[in-house]
């Protein structure tokens, strides 16, 4: 299956999102993953209203004034997929949420690719089943990381998402490749990052901006 269209994906939650009280309803989002997602700056600092899920409920606010949209994040900090998979159903389809993002590429260097590849799966296949819209995200940058080299582990896991994606026809949004182009083009990659393996403001606004391609303005209202 090909990676979702972004003009279609989600237009059945957006038109909701476009119609007005009292005929609309609240559309729920959750961001799943690791420190990325929960907003970890420098740790142990917390940032909430800079990182991308809090940037992604502000900016489907600005296109939908209508809207009742709540975007909650389950997100624990240090967390692989193995961990998030295994309490995915408590803590995630537990809120019935409309989509579900999935952040866990950074950390599962540590899980290795094989069990990731099976928590993402567990994870993917269990919110289709429930009706739930997933979008998956490729890993934001560890400086320590080859940015250059396929063989890297950072790599390679953005590499099994992507496959991940296409699999599943979910929808993805290509975090690592932010940062490629940032090196390619000559940019410094630290100038997105807050530390080694966290971006900052800005790095966390380029992946919102990206996420926000899945929820493009000018829905029809129901």
């Amino acid at each position: 299956m090909p990676v979702a269209d972004p003009a279609s994906w989600a237009m059945d939650l957006l038109s909701v999102c476009a119609t007005p009280w009292p005929r609309n309803r609240m559309v729920h989002v959750v961001c799943h993953g690791h420190s990325v997602p929960a907003g970890y700056v420098k740790t142990p600092v917390v940032d909430t209203f800079h990182a991308y899920p809090h940037l992604l409920h502000t900016g489907i606010k600005q296109r939908y004034p209508y809207a009742v949209v709540n975007v909650t994040a389950t997100a624990i900090g240090g967390e692989d997929s193995v961990s998030g998979a295994a309490r995915f159903e408590r803590d995630v389809l537990s809120l019935r949420p409309d989509i579900v993002t999935i952040d866990y590429g950074l950390n599962d260097r540590r899980a290795g690719l094989d069990k990731a590849k099976a928590a993402w799966g567990s994870m993917i296949r269990a919110a289709t089943q429930r009706g739930t819209k997933v979008l998956l995200l490729t890993p934001t940058d560890d400086l320590s990381a080859r940015i250059d080299d396929e063989s890297d582990p950072l790599l390679r896991h953005a590499a099994q998402i992507r496959s991940l994606a296409e699999t599943h026809g979910t929808a993805l949004v290509d975090s690592l490749a932010l940062w490629q182009d940032l090196h390619r083009s000559g940019g410094k990659r630290e100038n997105w990052m807050s530390q080694g393996n966290h971006p900052n403001a800005d790095g966390h606004r380029k992946v919102a901006d990206e996420l926000l391609r899945w929820f493009p303005a000018g829905a029809k209202a129901n």
